[in-house]
């Protein structure tokens, strides 16, 4: 009995099929749809089954509901056919209600429905995945597991911001992203270092196109840099991060910029892209940062950041045992996970340059107090994990 992971985003879809029958995790297929709803671009299918890749072009699919149609057809022509057991989606949002994976039904939908102007960029696309399973496959059982979940146990004092009462109990709180990933990284760390790592200080720096940083201790998230919405805490690519809040009235009241302006700036226009005037990709920049001071500032003030948040989740957690690097930065680039660390040796935190210029497993000195480690992420295992367990498989 196999799972399907759907991960949409707004103009693709990622996929893949694992088995997760007992005592088994394996993926089986993976694959995505580009360039949906992009006028006068064709749209590509790819897929790579048991090792053999496959990909047709489309003179451009117009909707969410044209790509899953060809991710479906694709299905019920192959080997899976029969034996899809559900269906998972990666669904950025859960708010306060969600808190755990949840069997898709109508009033789930509903609820993601109102939970849209919290994430506009995401839920959207997410919930039109979900809705276009439903259309063309409607027997098939689906599960929603949120990216919230995994921080919602956080302590008041993270979760909490200097609100009105009925500002803060209308929802508007921390809730944190990227869980899925924490929860896989928790996973691979118990098997990696043991039961002790786990349960020890914990810091995950999920660095990517989204970039962000949790603290963990004990299993539990005790804090995390994103908040309300995707946009907070580190910069990213292309979003701002942390802004003082003036700037947004500042804008609306002083520039006259309007709040779809606003909203494009802040998620679309910022962020790496915008302090190097080049590139939103940390790989490039690195390149050009030997050469253009525009690109080297960027690469500097996000390993700024990035070593900003380690010294604040050292002081939340009271100490520091293990730093873990993932996602595309996190996983690939070792300069950024070099320059992070630069001047935390006072926590006991040391690189070994040659491990680390190969994303060793490990990649901190012999005999230092915290074990720094590169992990790579994988959202979609966790995904299929979830959903397999919500829909009482066993796995």
């Amino acid at each position: 009995m196999q799972i399907l992971t759907i991960n949409s985003g707004s103009s693709s879809i990622k996929f893949s099929v694992y088995d997760c029958a007992k005592g088994v995790e394996s993926r089986l297929a993976v694959g995505m749809v580009n360039n949906i709803g992009m006028t006068g671009s064709e749209s590509e299918f790819t897929v790579d089954s048991a090792g053999a890749a496959s990909r047709k072009v489309y003179p451009g699919l117009p909707d969410h509901d044209a790509a899953i149609k060809v991710i479906l057809d694709w299905l019920k022509g192959g080997p899976y056919a029969e034996s899809i057991a559900g269906v998972g989606h990666r669904v950025v949002h859960g708010g306060e209600r969600f808190i755990a994976p949840s069997l898709v039904n109508t009033g789930l939908l509903e609820e993601l429905r109102r939970l849209r102007p919290l994430a506009p960029n995401h839920l959207p696309h997410e919930i039109l995945a979900i809705e276009s399973i439903a259309r063309f496959a409607p027997d098939i059982r689906q599960v929603a597991c949120f990216d919230t979940s995994f921080h919602r146990a956080m302590p008041m004092e993270a979760q909490t911001y200097p609100l009105p009462e009925d500002l803060r109990k209308g929802g508007i709180v921390r809730y944190g992203f990227h869980g899925l990933s924490y929860e896989y990284i928790m996973s691979v760390l118990a098997g990696e270092a043991g039961s002790g790592a786990k349960t020890g200080r914990v810091i995950i720096a999920h660095l990517g196109h989204g970039a962000s940083m949790a603290a963990v201790k004990d299993g539990r998230c005790m804090d995390t840099s994103m908040g309300f919405t995707p946009s907070g805490g580190l910069v990213m690519s292309t979003r701002t991060g942390d802004l003082d809040p003036g700037i947004i009235i500042h804008l609306l009241t002083e520039k006259g910029m309007t709040i779809e302006e606003v909203n494009t700036l802040v998620y679309k226009r910022s962020g790496l892209l915008a302090l190097s005037g080049a590139s939103p990709n940390m790989r490039e920049l690195l390149e050009r940062s030997k050469t253009d001071p525009h690109a080297a500032m960027a690469v500097a003030i996000f390993c700024y950041q990035v070593r900003k948040f380690i010294g604040a989740y050292s002081a939340v957690l009271g100490g520091l045992d293990t730093l873990v690097f993932t996602a595309g930065i996190g996983e690939n680039a070792a300069y950024v996970r070099f320059a992070a660390c630069q001047g935390l040796e006072y926590l006991g935190v040391g690189i070994d340059p040659a491990l680390n210029n190969k994303a060793a497993p490990v990649i901190s000195k012999t005999g230092s107090n915290v074990t720094v480690r590169v992990i790579k992420t994988n959202e979609e295992l966790m995904v299929a994990r979830h959903t397999s367990e919500t829909l009482g498989m066993g796995g």
